[in-house]
């Protein structure tokens, strides 16, 4: 059995924010051997119905491939991928430490296991096993179960078909080979005044102002955590 451990004593170690698809990734703020994460939260609407909704995306780690100069000097050397610990996650058990006052707002923070198979990236959210923030430190463990029924497909909105899908929850978890992330799901988005056009398949915060009293507020502290990986990786 092999063991992924970080700690962040010594930096990031490849995990990272995001601003929006524009401009993709950003640092998280690093203190006193934690990684911070705080909103306002870019709303990811890749995902838009006829997808699975919205969700604001905290934490994130590439687990395959060389990152280039611009990835590291945002999220520090990989310690995942310098570790090779693969992509099989089938059955991996998570340990997290982490706190936080976080103003929920009927979201909850969420596993997301990506991977690409056949040209299509399909995201698989542990929703059956949500990790509880509280404002002391506390160490929540969830498993990365092969049951379709513990996890929500993320699918796609109707303009990135062509990229987003969905793949069996067997195959992704057997190569997650895209990223492994820490969500916020569902966000709740109410257009602030009336807009032209369908909410859906316009854009939340970019084509169209929404109500962020109705969005998650607050942060979230990552303190460790560890992947225990069951089988032999990938």
């Amino acid at each position: 059995m092999k063991t992924y451990i970080e700690t962040f004593d010594y930096g990031p170690g490849g995990w990272f924010g995001w601003i929006d698809n524009a401009r993709g990734p950003k640092p998280l703020e690093h203190r006193d051997g934690c990684v911070i994460s705080r909103s306002p939260w870019w709303i990811d609407y890749n995902h838009a119905p006829p997808g699975a909704g919205y969700m604001h995306l905290l934490f994130m780690l590439l687990t395959s491939g060389s990152p280039g100069e611009y990835q590291r000097e945002v999220s520090g050397e990989n310690r995942f991928t310098q570790g090779r610990f693969g992509t099989n996650f089938t059955n991996a058990e998570f340990s997290l430490r982490l706190k936080g006052e976080l103003l929920a707002r009927d979201t909850q923070l969420l596993l997301l296991c990506q991977g690409v198979h056949q040209g299509i990236c399909t995201g698989w959210l542990l929703t059956g096993q949500p990790i509880t923030v509280t404002s002391d430190w506390t160490e929540q463990r969830i498993v990365a179960v092969d049951d379709e029924s513990a996890w929500t497909c993320l699918g796609s909105r109707h303009d990135r078909a062509d990229y987003y899908g969905r793949t069996p929850l067997k195959t992704v978890l057997s190569d997650v080979n895209a990223d492994i992330l820490l969500v916020l799901f569902p966000l709740d988005i109410g257009p602030m005044g009336p807009i032209d056009g369908d909410p859906h398949r316009l854009r939340p915060g970019r084509d169209y102002p929404v109500w962020r009293s109705r969005l998650p507020e607050g942060y979230v502290m990552l303190d460790e955590i560890r992947i225990q990986f069951p089988g032999a990786t990938s």
